[in-house]
């Protein structure tokens, strides 16, 4: 038989009905064992690069360019009802007094502590308070009376009202600046009778002690804080015994 009379062969198919064609490079490449975890390797690095640049973008335009906090005991910005003077009206009154307790501490008792972060663990717990499941440092002391009655808050020292106001968390506030750079903080007010621009002279009643929503498991109390340049300090160790 010669070769025009041979049957012709069909072309070899492939089982899913396509001409069978040589395995490529990238098939070969992938038929390797470490080729798929290799590749979700390097997919998976790619996709966290892209994350952490969208994230720093993303800061970096939302970040705020300032915050600041007028009032504090711990916890978030306040905003005072009133305007601070200008600074010719809250020149400090110049004394050599020492401070006193902002009440009659015969009555009281420290219901809430500074806290210390030198402290002992006890010490600092007892410097802590508590709104809900947020735990706050006390940056002053918390005075109160055992009969849960309000009493007269005075001035601990000569000075000017530099801020007078009420904030949702520490209530009714006044602040007093003094000689040295040291402000005295009064919150958690009630009957409140002096206003920013005021000079009161020490042992002056500027209000009363009531309620404040952080300080609300206190009842009616006093929050006091005293202030050296900006930093808190405690109250405790400066008053005279």
């Amino acid at each position: 038989m010669n070769d025009q009379n041979k049957p012709k062969l069909d072309t070899p198919k492939n089982t899913m009905g396509g001409t069978a064609v040589k395995p490529s490079a990238w098939r070969k490449l992938l038929s390797k064992k470490w080729a798929a975890p290799a590749a979700f390797m390097a997919a998976a690095a790619i996709i966290v690069t892209l994350m952490w640049l969208y994230q720093g973008a993303d800061e970096t335009s939302t970040k705020p360019a300032n915050t600041e906090s007028e009032v504090s005991q711990g916890t978030t910005d306040a905003t005072a009802e009133a305007t601070p003077p200008d600074d010719e009206a809250v020149a400090v009154i110049s004394s050599n007094e020492t401070i006193q307790w902002p009440a009659d501490r015969t009555q009281l008792e420290v219901v809430s502590s500074y806290y210390d972060a030198n402290g002992t663990n006890e010490e600092r717990q007892a410097g802590l308070i508590q709104d809900g499941n947020k735990f706050y440092a006390n940056q002053g002391i918390d005075l109160a009376k055992a009969d849960d009655k309000p009493f007269d808050v005075t001035a601990a020292l000569s000075g000017i009202v530099s801020l007078a106001g009420t904030h949702p968390l520490n209530g009714s506030y006044i602040e007093i600046k003094h000689s040295d750079g040291i402000v005295t903080v009064y919150q958690s007010l009630s009957g409140v009778k002096v206003k920013v621009g005021d000079e009161v002279k020490q042992g002056t009643i500027i209000a009363q002690a009531g309620r404040s929503e952080l300080g609300k498991d206190l009842g009616v109390h006093l929050h006091f804080e005293v202030r050296k340049d900006g930093k808190p300090m405690n109250p405790s160790t400066l008053i005279e015994q």
